[in-house]
């Protein structure tokens, strides 16, 4: 499905590569951090489906005080192709009238969010298993297409309007402001707002780390089971992930606790104040590791592979960033132009413990190679191109 933007008298088109169902054949929840673009691709997906849009007060109201109002509207007139119900947790209740909707009239809906905090934590009905589960994330290089620029996506982040803009940083800080008025206030997820943003900013400088909680606390001001709370609303709300460590099998000792990514880069690079990223620097290379899991997570959920995605980590310190399933294939993301020995010892260390593991190392060198105990060595622009590929071999 192409998503299309304009920017400065530029059309830039973007072939997403979620594939949601036919109009008509499944009742689906589409989640996704907002401004990903999943109203976008609903409109292109299904032109002539009833449209339900709770970001609009009046229909906000009205099916807040009144949700059986959805059972009385559809049920009485020719049935739909297909419903759509924008930001469906606004209106949880919402989810028992779909439900019968769903079972007695055949009706099907997209019920799209950017959070299922209110929905899962209310007890709402999810509808009993008969609702398949889409996720829509940001861009990724290969929906960009061939002229995709790394160090800008690094910069920019992976929402549409924020990559194609040349000027990033307001339409950052207007996200995160958003974020925090309209998923955190809004939903009464906290009930001290300026003391959750010192916590976003805190949690932006551990991207990629594995988190401690007392330090965080310490700088915000507030306990570790608050801070430990407000990650949970960041995962919620599909700001960010747990990546948890790789346990099974253990020779020796390894670290179970999990690391934290946000969804978003550009959200990092605003919220932690890193200026611009350059190739060679360290932040750079923190960056592009988010990325490498970003590709990672989307050609997981958009070819529905359903592989366990987690890191190792002896705790000696020595890791190896992402493992694929069940130890098939380990990935080292180094933004480096020239791999050295130094880059490899990670993955020279699993080998000692799981002998069959595939490695791979996405990196900035020009051409693929193969080091002489079989590590292989890929290009970013090969990565980019095509995870399924790299990943199969």
């Amino acid at each position: 499905m192409v998503s299309s933007f304009n920017h400065d008298k530029v059309k830039f088109m973007f072939t997403r590569a979620l594939r949601l169902p036919p109009a008509g054949r499944e009742t689906f929840f589409l989640w996704g951090p907002r401004q990903t673009g999943k109203t976008t691709l609903l409109h292109q997906t299904y032109p002539d489906a009833v449209w339900i849009d709770l970001l609009k007060a009046d229909e906000y109201r009205r099916y807040l005080e009144r949700p059986e109002l959805l059972r009385e509207e559809l049920a009485s007139g020719p049935r739909p192709a297909q419903v759509v119900i924008d930001e469906v947790q606004k209106v949880p209740a919402l989810l028992d009238e779909v439900h019968w909707l769903h079972e007695h009239r055949k009706i099907r809906f997209a019920l799209c969010g950017s959070s299922a905090r209110k929905v899962r934590r209310g007890a709402a009905n999810l509808l009993g298993g008969r609702a398949v589960r889409y996720e829509l994330r940001g861009l990724t290089a290969a929906e960009i297409g061939k002229d995709v620029d790394l160090v800008r996506l690094l910069n920019h982040g992976y929402l549409p309007t924020h990559y194609q803009s040349d000027r990033p940083e307001r339409l950052l800080a207007s996200y995160v402001g958003d974020y925090l008025k309209e998923e955190v206030a809004a939903e009464g997820l906290v009930r001290n707002l300026p003391l959750f943003s010192a916590f976003l900013n805190a949690a932006a400088l551990s991207d990629g780390d594995l988190v401690n909680f007392a330090n965080i606390a310490r700088d915000c001001g507030v306990s570790g089971h608050t801070v430990k709370g407000h990650f949970s609303i960041l995962e919620d709300t599909l700001l960010g992930r747990w990546l948890p460590g790789y346990t099974r099998r253990p020779k020796r000792r390894v670290v179970a606790a999990p690391k934290f990514y946000f969804s978003d880069v550009g959200v990092v690079n605003h919220l932690a104040r890193r200026g611009r990223l350059q190739p060679g620097g360290e932040l750079f290379g923190k960056a592009f590791e988010n990325w490498v899991l970003h590709e990672l997570l989307a050609w997981n959920a958009y070819h529905e592979s359903f592989a366990e995605l987690s890191y190792w980590r002896l705790a000696s310190g020595i890791e190896v960033d992402f493992i694929v399933g069940q130890m098939e294939v380990a990935i080292e993301a180094k933004a480096s132009g020239r791999i050295t020995a130094d880059h490899l010892k990670g993955l020279r260390h699993l080998r000692a413990d799981h002998s069959r593991v595939r490695r791979i190392v996405v990196c900035l060198e020009p051409k693929r190679r193969v080091t002489e105990d079989g590590i292989e060595i890929v290009p970013a622009s090969a990565f980019a191109a095509d995870p399924g590929r790299v990943l199969a071999g």
